[in-house]
């Protein structure tokens, strides 16, 4: 690996954690596109590397939330082991797919979470909600049924999947916001590692460039925590920003990835 290509990595890894720092989500869709665009890399090891570096992430955030006492064990494991299973059909799946292909359709997802960024987050009731043998009967189906769906996705497309998760669990178990996103890093962190494993078993995963990208990340992230703080009164107005650079991005990777097909 060239200098360039190094000092490329900690860079796009420093603007992710930037942007995940600021604005506390979505930031990790730009990963692949970077590390294509930017790094160099071919779309499926793009993609592998950017799992490594999604999962490390998120085993680093769900430590604090852990600490905090935020994460709902029972539902976010339950959660967590169905998606597992989709994570691993997901990467095979995506593994077979023509590399420009899936960039395409991984443009036109950016553009669908761009649009969902824009949205108020729905807000949970039930900060009591707990999986037991008596709640099992209904919360169960909703969390696996989910989770397996989210997974699948997570796994095609070698991404965190915390916009979907976030949601899903709030709507099967109403558990709070709060809660929700601490719980939604332990089914990013295991469908981050499985689609990793699944790549890195193909050999499409840069070991060297994901520990750059994570290291690039940890500092972005940093910063963007501290400019969050200063910048609190504007989170709508550098959701909005967030959410155009996203969609202009996915439509740049939907371009690209037609044309190339063409």
């Amino acid at each position: 690996m060239s200098a360039a290509s190094a000092i490329l990595s900690v860079l796009s890894g420093t603007l992710v954690g930037l942007s995940l720092g600021l604005i506390g989500g979505g930031g990790s869709i730009l990963a692949v596109p970077l590390m294509v665009y930017v790094v160099g890399l071919p779309p499926h090891a793009a993609i592998g590397t950017s799992a490594v570096a999604v999962a490390v992430s998120a085993l680093a955030n769900l430590g604090g939330h852990a600490r905090a006492r935020t994460v709902k064990w029972p539902c976010a494991l339950v959660f967590a082991i169905a998606g597992v299973g989709g994570a691993a059909i997901g990467a095979q799946l995506g593994k077979r797919v023509d590399g420009q292909a899936l960039l395409a359709a991984f443009g036109v997802l950016m553009i669908i979470v761009a649009g969902l960024m824009l949205r108020p987050r729905r807000v949970g009731h039930d900060p009591q909600v707990r999986l037991t043998r008596s709640s099992a009967v209904h919360l169960l189906p909703p969390l696996a049924g989910t989770g397996l769906a989210v997974g699948a996705l997570s796994g095609f497309f070698g991404i965190g999947g915390g916009f979907l998760i976030v949601p899903g669990l709030i709507s099967a178990t109403a558990m709070p916001l709060l809660n929700a996103i601490g719980s939604s890093l332990v089914s990013v962190s295991a469908f981050g590692a499985t689609t990793a494993v699944s790549y890195a078993a193909s050999g499409l995963v840069a070991w060297r460039i994901a520990g750059l990208f994570i290291l690039g990340g940890l500092a972005g992230g940093y910063a963007g925590i501290e400019a969050a703080k200063a910048l609190a009164g504007r989170k709508r107005m550098l959701a909005i920003v967030f959410s155009v650079v996203v969609a202009v991005v996915g439509l740049y990777v939907t371009a690209r990835g037609i044309a190339r097909l063409i």
